[in-house]
């Protein structure tokens, strides 16, 4: 099917070199979803869908367009070509865009084990739904469901480019999630997991993930309010990983040759404590962000972003690399419809040698965050403010749930003190272990 994908691509590619464009590229996608979604037994929602489609994007000189399109008559694939080769000619000349140069493009594909040799149906879906729900509601405590789904999809990639690539690599994902909910009233909270794999041999199962949604949720019981003051805090691992979030923000490639973030100047900086080392690996083995190629062709390699603590590098695409005169990094990425920009894939933050036990350990009095609620981050100064909720740490242990609170800090002095726990875990794209953070100051009653 693969080679189907990229006799597409290669198809519609030439016939917009033979309506005038002077380079481009085009990308086809293929894919295949199930999806069900259950609440207390009832299905709620079950969706099969297949969809196929082609981007392709044009250059007339230093001009572009990009457009879309999923039929592939003959026809239907004309007019595709000839409309965006009409846009480009209409677009303003822009000495910034351009294809990746020959010599930069990936040549032979690593394997990077993607494609699960078994995928659940829509009937075995439904029972790891109606199972994780059940594991969830079994748990004392819990009074009713949030909802559960399972999901399983397959979706096949091919990239061609006038400059002479032409690959293509498929992968698969399963995920299996619970919501559930404690208490009645107004006194009930909720608390979720999930599981996400390429394969579904790595999917938890439905007995671990819905007893531990339950068991969170039971945990959050009877929240109470506690006074502002500034204290240390601890982001449990699943909510630590947003702190990589607003790190791959401050150093992606557009931001920094925008000058709109707070890292733009610190190059070759120490920005973190000595020892921390935060990787984007996108040629993990069964990585949920794993990719043989870039969204414009280039070879896909691991870096240390943060080594030792020090900024080594920024995430670039082609055109943020021009912009700021540096080499690309191959972390372009795009959909049919856009055109490419820089992110990152597997990202994640080093385990450190402490287990949060041991941290939590440590304190005489802290907080332990377990969930953040809105996004209150201002990019450009690093200050950083957001709700949040999970439990007070008093005389090394968590004492009781709290909740309605506000953390702020700024980033710069919270990337200083953090010091990652040994708990990390490959669970998502973003990764990072539980992380302690000195000094935030929080707003309660």
């Amino acid at each position: 099917m693969t080679d189907n994908l990229l006799t597409l691509a290669e198809d519609v590619l030439s016939r917009a070199r033979r309506l005038g464009a002077d380079s481009g590229d085009a990308l086809a996608v293929d894919a295949q979803g199930s999806d069900i979604e259950m609440r207390q037994g009832e299905i709620e929602k079950l969706e099969r869908t297949e969809s196929r489609g082609v981007g392709l994007r044009v250059f007339v000189g230093h001009s572009s367009a990009l457009i879309s399109g999923s039929v592939f008559t003959s026809e239907s694939l004309n007019r595709l070509a000839e409309t965006a080769v009409a846009m480009a000619r209409a677009t303003p000349p822009d000495p910034l865009a351009g294809l990746a140069a020959p010599e930069l493009l990936a040549r032979s594909l690593p394997q990077l084990d993607l494609v699960s040799a078994y995928l659940p149906e829509s009937e075995e879906l439904k029972a790891l739904a109606l199972a994780v729900e059940g594991a969830a509601l079994a748990v004392p405590g819990v009074s009713k469901s949030g909802g559960a789904s399972a999901s399983a999809s397959r979706r096949k990639i091919a990239l061609v480019t006038s400059a002479g690539f032409g690959q293509a690599y498929q992968r698969t994902g399963v995920s299996l999630s619970v919501s559930a909910i404690a208490g009645e009233g107004t006194g009930m909270e909720r608390d979720y997991d999930y599981s996400a794999a390429c394969h579904f041999a790595d999917l938890k199962t439905p007995q671990e993930v819905g007893k531990s949604a339950g068991e969170r949720a039971v945990k959050r019981l009877n929240a109470r309010k506690i006074a502002s003051q500034a204290v240390t805090v601890i982001y449990d691992r699943r909510v630590a990983s947003s702190l990589l979030g607003h790190l791959s923000s401050a150093i992606n490639g557009a931001a920094i040759a925008r000058g709109t973030s707070f890292l733009k100047s610190k190059m070759g900086q120490q920005i973190f404590a000595k020892g921390i080392s935060v990787v984007d690996d996108p040629l993990r083995q069964r990585g949920l962000a794993s990719r043989p190629f870039d969204g414009e062709g280039l070879s896909s390699s691991k870096r240390e972003l943060i080594a030792d603590g020090i900024l080594t590098g920024w995430v670039l695409d082609l055109r943020s690399a021009r912009q700021l005169g540096l080499a690309p990094t191959g972390n372009g990425s795009r959909g049919l419809g856009g055109p490419p920009g820089p992110s990152t894939s597997n990202l994640h933050l080093e385990a450190g040698q402490l287990s949060p036990e041991q941290m939590i350990g440590s304190l005489k009095q802290g907080l332990y965050i377990t969930e953040l609620i809105g996004n209150s981050v201002n990019m450009v100064t690093g200050d950083y403010s957001r709700g949040a909720s999970g439990f007070w740490i008093e005389n090394g242990e968590l004492a009781f749930p709290v909740s309605e609170i506000t953390i702020a800090g700024n980033l710069s002095d919270m990337f200083m003190t953090l010091e990652p726990a040994n708990d990390l875990v490959f669970k998502s794209s973003t990764n990072a272990p539980a992380c302690r953070v000195e000094g935030l100051t929080i707003a309660g009653t």
